[in-house]
C-alpha cells in the first residue's frame, strides 16, 4: 500500500491509497467518522478493477493527518482483538 498526498491544508487533507479498495478504506472511513473532531470521511474508487482510492478528511480544528493516526491505532486494536478472538474458534 502506498499514500500519495494530493492536498493538504490545515483541516483538510486529500490524498490517495495506492494498491487498496474497498476494503481498508471503508474501515478507516468509518472509523474516521466515530470521532468527533472529523467533520468529513468520504472516499472514492474510480474504476472497481483498480485498486485506487482518493480519500477526504475534513477536521473541525484538528491536523487531519492526527486524526488519521488514531483512526488507524483503533483499527489496530479492534483487529487484533478480533485475531483473538477468532484464535479462540479453532
Amino acid at each position: 500500500m502506498e499514500i500519495k498526498i494530493i492536498e493538504e491544508k490545515k483541516n483538510l487533507l486529500i490524498f490517495k491509497v495506492l494498491g487498496e479498495g474497498h476494503t481498508v478504506c471503508n474501515a478507516l472511513k468509518r472509523e474516521l467518522l466515530n470521532d468527533d473532531k472529523v467533520k468529513t470521511a468520504t472516499y472514492a474508487v474510480a474504476h472497481p478493477l483498480i485498486e485506487e482510492a482518493q480519500f477526504i478528511v475534513e477536521t473541525t480544528g484538528e491536523e487531519p493527518r492526527k486524526a488519521i493516526s488514531v483512526a488507524i491505532k483503533r483499527l489496530d486494536k479492534i483487529l487484533e482483538k478480533l485475531g483473538k478472538q477468532a484464535k479462540e474458534l479453532k
